[in-house]
């Protein structure tokens, strides 16, 4: 199954009841003929909670694992994951219409582009939406830059990497998301750009939602010991990759 897109997605027990509106988002994708998805909902530990939100439907595979958080749920995924490429559907997030297509679009049509990314909206709880200043130009990405911006802004990334969508071959060269309780999308997005060109696609192809039960919310996700350490090992690796010279 060589011309599918494999859509993963970690979910725990608090996050699992918007699995219904992300399934929806999926489902309003259209790709080119010959084109198709499958969605693999990756549980971060085992319960009961999960399973019900999910959708029966043959193209969604559902497994549990370990707790280990969701970059470990995701990387557990990939064991499931066919076709050239990846994408990240958080489980509390919404694909825009058309945003699977544009993405497939760019790297079938580039081929010394690795990963893209596209703008992303804020999905507040009262159902409106914001944007994020700073966004790029739409185009390439080139290497490194991404880490110079994300050192030069209080690691702030000027792409959001919970919009990636990657060549698989390339994920799993760099070994899937780092083992960080946090951070983990960002350290695999500044690994790929070490490596890698980008593209940023300037029309909006997720909604993030902001909701108090998110992971990022919570305090310990700014304990400033823990960010430092993140932060730190990051950047040392996103450095290493391109000290290596390896593409």
């Amino acid at each position: 199954m060589s011309r599918c897109v494999t859509v993963v997605t970690a979910v725990h027990a608090p996050s699992a009841r918007f699995l219904p509106e992300a399934y929806r988002s999926l489902c309003e994708q259209r790709l080119p003929a010959g084109w198709e998805w499958r969605w693999l909902v990756q549980e971060d530990g085992y319960g009961d909670k999960v399973r019900p939100y999910v959708p029966d439907d043959a193209r969604v595979s559902f497994r549990q694992g370990r707790t280990g958080g969701p970059g470990v749920a995701r990387t557990l995924a990939l064991a499931r994951a066919e076709g050239a490429y990846v994408k990240i559907l958080d489980a509390d997030d919404q694909l825009t219409p058309g945003a699977l297509g544009r993405d497939l679009a760019v790297l079938e049509a580039r081929p010394a582009v690795g990963w893209a990314t596209s703008r992303v909206l804020d999905l507040l709880p009262d159902g409106s939406t914001a944007g994020f200043p700073g966004d790029p130009a739409q185009g390439p990405i080139e290497r490194g830059t991404v880490l110079e911006s994300w050192t030069a802004n209080d690691f702030r990334a000027p792409v959001h990497p919970a919009s990636l969508f990657v060549r698989r071959e390339l994920l799993l060269a760099l070994g899937g998301w780092m083992a960080l309780p946090a951070s983990e999308d960002t350290g695999l997005l500044l690994a790929l750009n070490a490596v890698s060109r980008g593209w940023f696609t300037a029309e909006a192809g997720l909604l993030y939602r902001k909701w108090p039960g998110q992971v990022t919310g919570q305090a310990a996700h700014t304990d400033p010991a823990e960010r430092q350490a993140r932060m730190a090992v990051v950047a040392a690796r996103a450095r290493a990759l391109a000290q290596f010279g390896w593409r």
